[in-house]
């Protein structure tokens, strides 16, 4: 059976997954780098109402929230390519449909809807693959 759509719509979003995982190693590094930090600090300390624990609370959930992004978008890229080569050939696609399926609604929520975009992408390539059924072929002797 052709499995066009679903590989396509898994590649789109794996692509926004290495997007995300992009950044997300971005501002892990930048938020790490002593230089910024210090300029984001005096920034901040000019900013009235803006007291020095919230602004260290505000830094390490930035710091924390890249890196978090970064390593849950890369598992999802993993886990669309294995989905994407059980698709392949039509080898598995119920198990690729189940991938990706969980792979979408627990990086939504492990991202705090950072992932949805990629998500959906997932989940519509995921319920493709578990709804479209094998074409029967009769024979007639």
């Amino acid at each position: 059976m052709n499995r066009t759509g679903e590989i396509v719509l898994t590649i789109v979003g794996a692509l926004i997954y290495m997007l995300f995982a992009g950044v997300g190693i971005f501002a892990a590094w930048l938020f790490n780098n002593e230089q910024v930090l210090n300029e984001a600090s005096d920034e901040m300390m000019q900013q009235p109402g803006m007291g020095t624990g919230d602004m260290q609370a505000m830094l390490e959930v930035l710091q924390g929230g890249g890196l978090v992004l970064a390593i849950v978008s890369i598992i999802a890229l993993v886990l669309g390519i294995i989905s994407i080569i059980l698709v392949k050939g039509d080898k598995k696609p119920k198990a690729a449909g189940i991938i990706l399926i969980v792979t979408s609604v627990l990086a939504a929520i492990i991202t705090v809807g950072a992932g949805i975009f990629s998500g959906i992408f997932y989940l519509i390539a995921g319920i493709m693959c578990l709804a479209r059924k094998e074409q029967q072929t009769i024979t007639v002797e």
